[in-house]
């Protein structure tokens, strides 16, 4: 199945092969802007630009609970593995946490000086990864966040124009963890999360702005772009001192 968001302010659940959606999830008054399925694929939780988050059954389509706050404009929503919260980033500059249970909020981090456009958990559910937007090398940065001690730990710089996709890598170099990025200055970054070192860079001229990143355990990813496409990559650190983001194909 796949799931999408919409500017009709709907939600759809697809399936292979048919033309028209299985479900639609309809009740919010804005573009929807974020999605995320529950781990256990039986609830959906969407947010729109019309301040709200809502929980929906997956496969009946109803709304279970919904919750808003002033200017809460969603840009990203990401569901923890161990399902203890949801994290949703804002236009309000703002990384929420969410309790699942009851759409209460957790946890609201301190604002950012940008808006946050993207967000990211890792496995283990203790850190949250956000994305900046911004210009000219204002803004524009990765943040790690602490989801225990509820602080920052670290920020990644090095991207000139707004982060767009961010996740933690499900690879490794040489035992290190590995975050990535992509952003609207056409680049791909991988980084070291101890040092917050980049260590290996692709520029995609030509692609205009990248609009969202995904990753493999095979050291593949994708990176959507405006102008050119879905571009598949490869992550290689066979040699540690050099490694290397290669292009595969182009869709």
């Amino acid at each position: 199945m796949i799931l999408s968001a919409s500017r009709d302010a709907t939600a759809c659940l697809w399936r292979k092969n048919e033309p028209e959606p299985a479900v639609t999830y309809t009740g919010h008054e804005l573009p929807v802007t974020g999605l995320a399925l529950s781990p256990d694929n039986e609830v959906l939780c969407t947010g729109s630009r019309d301040n709200s988050v809502r929980l929906w059954d997956l496969m009946t389509g109803t709304s279970t609970l919904t919750t808003s706050i002033s200017r809460n404009l969603v840009t990203c929503i990401k569901w923890a593995l161990d399902e203890s919260f949801i994290a949703q980033t804002s236009e309000d500059k703002e990384l929420r946490l969410w309790d699942p249970k009851t759409l209460e909020t957790i946890f609201a981090f301190p604002k950012k000086q940008s808006i946050l456009t993207t967000c990211d958990i890792s496995t283990d559910s203790l850190y949250c990864l956000t994305g900046s937007s911004g210009g000219n090398n204002f803004g524009c940065e990765l943040t790690l966040w602490d989801i225990r001690q509820q602080k920052v730990l670290s920020e990644f710089k090095g991207h000139n124009q707004g982060v767009s996709g961010c996740m933690f890598l499900p690879m490794h170099q040489e035992g290190k963890g590995l975050i990535a990025s992509c952003a609207a200055d056409s680049t791909v970054r991988i980084w070291d999360r101890e040092t917050k070192d980049c260590v290996c860079l692709a520029s995609l001229d030509g692609a205009g702005p990248l609009t969202s990143l995904t990753a493999y355990p095979d050291s593949s990813l994708l990176v959507s772009s405006f102008n050119q496409g879905i571009h598949l990559l490869s992550a290689d650190f066979s040699n540690p001192h050099d490694p290397q983001i290669r292009r595969r194909l182009q869709y």
